[in-house]
C-alpha cells in the first residue's frame, strides 16, 4: 500500500479553507459587485435629477432680460415692457367689428362702439345745456382709412415715419380702430380742430371737467409716456370692461392684439389728414 504523500507535498489550493465547503460563493460575491455599483450611481443620479428639477435656479441679469418662453412651440409670453411692442410708441389695436357699431352724427357717417356711442351723445347734450357746443370730428376709422392717414399723406408731405408718427398711429395702432376713440372740435371756434388751440376753447375747458362723468378720458396729454404729440381734442371711452381693458392691458402688456381685417367707415368731416392717432 503505498503511503499518503506529507501535508507539505498536497497542491497548493488558493481557496480559504473557511470556504472550502463553499467553493462558489466568492465567485457570486465577485459577479455581484459591478451590478451594486452601477446601482447606486444610478441611484445618485435620480437624486440629482430630482433635486435639479424642484430647486430652482438663481436667476441672472442676463436671464431677466430674455423674455420666457411658454411651454407651447411658438407662444412667447408678454413682454415686461410695453415698449417692446410698440411701434413709434402706438400700441396695437383690433378693429371694432360693424356689428358693435352706432351712429353719433344724424347722417350715421360718423360712428363708435354703441356703449361709447350713448354716453358721447349724453355727454353733447349736457354741454350744450350749459351753452357749449362740441362736434364730432372723427370717430371709428377703419385699418384702411388709417393707412391712407398715415402713408399717402407721409409720402406727399415728406414726412419720415417716425415724423408722421408723432400726428397719425400707423395702421392697425390707432385707438379709432377701437370704436371707443373720438376726436371733437368747439362748434363756436372751428379753425381750432385738430389744433392744440382746441385746449384754449369753451369745449374744452368743459371736457376737463365734465368728461370723466360720462366715462371719457383724454388719450395724449401732454408729455405722455408714448411721446405722441399732445392732442387736446382726441378722447377715449373706458366706461366698461372691455374699454378699459382694451387700453389699459395694452399699456400693461403691448397690446398683441391683431387687426381683423377690412370694415371701412368714410369719416368725410375730417378733411384734415393731419388726423389723431
Amino acid at each position: 500500500m503505498p503511503e499518503k504523500p506529507p501535508k507539505s507535498a498536497l497542491p497548493i489550493d488558493d481557496i480559504p479553507e473557511a470556504l472550502r465547503d463553499t467553493p462558489y460563493l466568492g465567485r457570486r460575491q465577485r459577479q455581484w459587485q459591478p451590478i451594486l455599483l452601477f446601482g447606486g450611481l444610478l441611484g445618485l443620479g435620480a437624486i440629482a435629477l430630482i433635486i435639479g428639477i424642484l430647486v430652482p435656479r438663481p436667476v441672472s441679469e442676463s436671464d431677466a432680460s430674455t423674455p420666457v418662453q411658454n411651454q407651447i412651440p411658438g407662444i412667447q409670453t408678454p413682454s415686461a415692457t410695453p415698449e417692446a411692442n410698440t411701434l413709434f410708441g402706438h400700441f396695437p389695436y383690433q378693429e371694432a367689428p360693424q356689428s358693435e357699431l352706432e351712429a353719433i352724427t344724424a347722417d350715421g357717417r360718423l360712428k363708435m362702439r354703441k356703449t361709447a356711442a350713448r354716453q358721447y351723445i349724453a355727454m353733447v347734450a349736457a354741454a350744450r345745456a350749459s351753452g357749449v357746443i362740441i362736434v364730432p370730428i372723427s370717430g371709428f376709422r377703419s385699418i384702411t382709412e388709417q393707412q391712407h392717414l398715415y402713408f399717402d399723406t407721409k409720402a406727399q408731405r415728406g414726412q419720415s415715419a417716425a415724423e408722421r408718427a408723432k400726428v397719425s398711429a400707423p395702421p392697425g395702432h390707432s385707438e379709432h380702430h377701437t370704436g371707443y376713440a373720438i376726436d371733437v372740435g368747439d362748434g363756436r371756434v372751428p379753425a381750432t380742430n385738430l389744433s392744440p388751440n382746441f385746449e384754449k376753447t369753451a369745449a374744452f375747458k368743459w371736457l376737463q371737467k365734465n368728461a370723466p362723468y360720462y366715462s371719457f378720458e383724454i388719450s395724449f396729454p401732454r408729455n405722455n409716456p408714448q411721446g405722441v404729440s399732445y392732442e387736446p381734442w382726441h378722447w377715449r371711452y373706458v366706461g366698461d370692461r372691455d374699454s378699459l381693458e382694451t387700453f389699459y392691458k395694452a399699456k400693461q402688456f403691448g397690446g398683441g392684439a391683431q387687426p381683423s381685417g377690412d370694415r371701412s367707415v368714410v369719416s368725410p368731416t375730417n378733411p384734415n389728414p393731419n388726423t389723431s392717432p
